[in-house]
């Protein structure tokens, strides 16, 4: 009887164990991390990031149509990740909010684009037009240092308040006269034969900055581990997508519902990105200084902690 009791005690042991690492194992390959980006061309990178996710985690992407929402999102923990212009990530930390850039998402992605016979061929010729902006935007920001640069101001033009869904489709409509976008839109304007490029906006000081990764300052300090785990995937997935066009491509085709001659004239508009060096410091605040110049922000970000550099620098040494 002893002897039973013994072999059923050991036996009930190693279920125990069993149960036990199967359980772990369970919980590991539940880790799901989920990130929020734009529905742009510029935000198609977290799409690539479950083909280079170690095993155990699993990538949710949340599509968000405003840059503002996706900083929302990110500052209340609805999502660990967000990809978003530059410009509501600055809103966001001048106000006080919990939200860290951790590395940069895009370059370029952004085109003033005018209707093809509207006789719309520079920034000057803009005065009096009907141009859509979204507001809060990195294209504001930028849009209103082009126009100082040509002796205007935004009480030149008639600013019409579209999401960047919407433009391409406005101006097919004729219902702006310009738009201030977003890729794909305008690939979508050139490739339909409606619109063309008035100029890529990138002869600021801002230079071609554009969108960046972001999270909460309390998850960084809860889980550090999980901030480097995302960056060496966001690192892979961004190189990844600019070595590959035709998978970048056809992923952009896939996540957008947009047909392949409009993505193909916006891809060489788009560079993924993943590194915070000095050029993006520098241009990063200048961009501040612009926003806080005209009354976008009350303050500027407390820059010390608002941009953190430490996990890229940490990747880009291994």
């Amino acid at each position: 009887m002893h002897h039973l009791t013994r072999r059923n005690f050991i036996l009930l042991a190693a279920t125990v164990t069993a149960l036990a690492s199967t359980s772990l194992k369970a919980a590991a390959e539940d880790r799901v991390i989920k990130v929020g980006t734009l529905k742009l061309i510029h935000g198609i990178t977290p799409y690539f990031y479950q083909k280079f996710a170690p095993a155990g985690f699993k990538i949710e992407v949340v599509p968000f149509e405003s840059p503002t929402d996706g900083k929302n999102a990110v500052v209340t923990g609805s999502v660990d990740f967000g990809i978003f212009g530059l410009a509501a990530a600055t809103l966001g930390g001048a106000n006080g909010e919990p939200v860290v850039v951790i590395g940069a998402a895009c370059n370029r992605g952004m085109a003033v684009v005018a209707g093809k016979d509207s006789g719309i061929n520079s920034i000057k010729d803009l005065k009096g037009k009907k141009v859509a902006i979204w507001p809060g935007s990195t294209q504001e920001v930028v849009i209103l240092d082009r126009l100082s640069a040509e002796g205007m101001t935004i009480k030149d033009i008639t600013p019409v308040r579209v999401s960047f869904s919407d433009m391409a489709p406005a101006l097919e409509r004729g219902d702006i006269d310009a738009y201030v976008g977003a890729e794909p839109a305008a690939g979508i304007s050139l490739a339909k034969g409606v619109g063309k490029i008035v100029e890529y906006p990138y002869s600021t000081p801002t230079g071609s900055l554009n969108m960046v990764l972001t999270t909460r300052r309390g998850l960084i300090e809860k889980d550090p581990e999980l901030i480097r785990t995302l960056l060496k995937i966001h690192r892979k997935a961004s190189e990844f997508a600019m070595s590959n066009r035709e998978a970048f491509v056809e992923m952009a085709m896939q996540k957008l519902g947009q047909q392949k001659p409009s993505i193909e004239k916006a891809a060489p508009n788009v560079e993924l990105t993943w590194n915070i060096d000095d050029l993006f410091l520098k241009q990063a605040h200048y961009y501040g200084e612009q926003m806080l110049a005209k009354k976008q922000i009350r303050q500027l970000p407390d820059y010390t902690t608002f941009i953190d550099p430490t996990f890229v620098k940490a990747i880009s040494a291994s």
